[in-house]
């Protein structure tokens, strides 16, 4: 498949995984990753049009091109990452829905080289930067730190910076976030600064309880990173193919899709038989 037809397959939704495409993609990537990084280019300038423009609805050609950098490891699309991540919470809502819960970190992880500055800007960056992102933003240094790219004491010690005055003191979904993840981090040297963010109304109760939040830091014993081993959230962006074919857009369309018989043309349009492509 060339590149025109990859990219003709991965610009919207059929209702189907354009498997044979993907894997044309990954096959292709040295040819493919400057049409990659034009789509993020594109939707980042653009962002608000094909958030909300009806002509769009089906429009996934960025939701290919974050997750196929990522499992590439392209660190050219950093500075890209972090934009659309800074982009507007209702806007980012709008282009990828619970992407930004669910995959975001984990692109932005997989894209950093392990290098941790140009995210932390965006996690401190109030100014030009809406909540969603930047909590994505920090969840990707816990991924580091689930693959050994940050140790733990690295990241523990960047959040006690964040609890002492680097994050902007006002309530925010941020310092929910940082609540969390020092859970995840069994950051239990942060127990005071935690305390304080909710005496300061700095963080909600109702996303945590400061009860349970000190329950599990007084419990928290072992390894982090072993309770993080169980949970595929902290992982690279490692096989695109196998992770967006589990997607529920596309299982819902095809579990509609039953009139196709076993030996029939994939409707993918890959040229395989349907046991063999999509019905796998």
């Amino acid at each position: 498949m060339e590149i025109p037809q990859i990219l003709e397959q991965l610009e919207r939704s059929a209702g189907w995984f354009p498997r044979t495409a993907v894997e044309a993609a990954v096959a292709k990537r040295e040819e493919l990753t400057p049409a990659l990084l034009a789509i993020l280019e594109k939707t980042i300038a653009n962002a608000e049009e094909i958030a909300g423009g009806e002509e769009y609805g089906d429009y996934m050609a960025h939701l290919y091109a974050l997750l196929l950098l990522a499992q590439f490891r392209e660190v050219r699309a950093l500075p890209l990452v972090l934009q659309f991540a800074a982009l507007p919470e209702d806007v980012l809502e709008g282009l990828c829905g619970d992407f930004v819960g669910d995959d975001l970190a984990r692109v932005i992880a997989s894209v950093c080289g392990g290098e941790t500055a140009e995210i932390e800007k965006l996690i401190v960056d109030a100014e030009h930067a809406d909540p969603a992102g930047r909590a994505a933003a920090l969840d990707s240094l816990l991924i580091l730190v689930a693959v050994g790219k940050k140790t733990r004491d690295e990241v523990a010690a960047y959040f006690g910076s964040l609890y002492k005055g680097a994050l902007e003191r006002k309530p925010s979904f941020v310092w929910d976030a940082l609540v969390s993840a020092s859970l995840d981090l069994h950051a239990a040297e942060h127990a005071a600064d935690i305390e304080q963010a909710y005496s300061d109304g700095l963080a909600d109760p109702e996303f945590l309880a400061l009860k349970d939040v000190k329950e599990e830091l007084a419990h928290a014993t072992g390894d982090p990173l072993e309770a993080m081993a169980e949970n595929p959230y902290f992982t690279m962006v490692n096989d695109v193919v196998k992770e967006m074919n589990g997607w529920a857009c596309f299982r819902d369309k095809r579990a509609g899709a039953e009139k196709v018989g076993r030996n029939d043309a994939c409707p993918c349009g890959s040229g395989k038989k349907y046991k063999k492509c999509c019905l796998v």
